[in-house]
């Protein structure tokens, strides 16, 4: 069998790399998208053939186990091939509290699941998940319901549109 490196390509496991300097190129299938935090986690899927995302549902729960019970059922039901998280940066490009949380998340998604997991840069996702929101006629309270999972269409556009770049 070819080595996938040699051949220009990266190999799918990438295991020995930091979790936030992971790609999959050539991964094609659906994808799950995480806008994490530690009250709610925004949730979209999308397709690598339309690269285009849609917000899915938004996690709400107390505890671990119960974010992780509904992510796995989410799982079982879209069979995505690649889970996508933000990496939330301020907005100078520094890690700040939410940075190691969130790669914690995405790298107990990678462990606890076996699917790989990419993060993206989720700089200013929610202020823009707000700003479609408000041009679709969601204001204030109405948006909270929302709002993470919008973000979490961002998140994952912003990826699709990297990944078209790159074809």
């Amino acid at each position: 069998m070819p080595d996938a490196t040699r051949l220009g390509k990266q190999p799918l496991n990438q295991s020995h790399l930091p979790i936030t300097q992971r790609r999959y190129p050539d991964i094609t299938g659906t994808l799950l998208a995480f806008d994490f935090g530690e009250k709610r986690i925004g949730v979209a899927v999308g397709d690598t053939l339309l690269k285009l995302a849609h917000p899915l549902l938004t996690i709400e729960a107390e505890d671990n186990a119960a974010k992780f019970a509904q992510i796995e059922s989410l799982l079982k039901e879209w069979q995505p091939a690649l889970l996508v998280v933000g990496l939330p940066m301020s907005l100078d490009g520094e890690a700040h509290a939410m940075t190691a949380l969130a790669q914690k998340f995405a790298q107990r998604l990678e462990g606890r699941f076996n699917l790989p997991v990419v993060m993206v840069d989720e700089r200013l996702s929610s202020a823009e998940a707000s700003q479609s929101l408000r041009e679709a006629g969601i204001r204030g309270r109405a948006q909270k319901q929302m709002l993470d999972q919008v973000a979490a269409q961002t998140i994952l556009q912003s990826y699709f549109d990297a990944y078209h770049a790159r074809k």
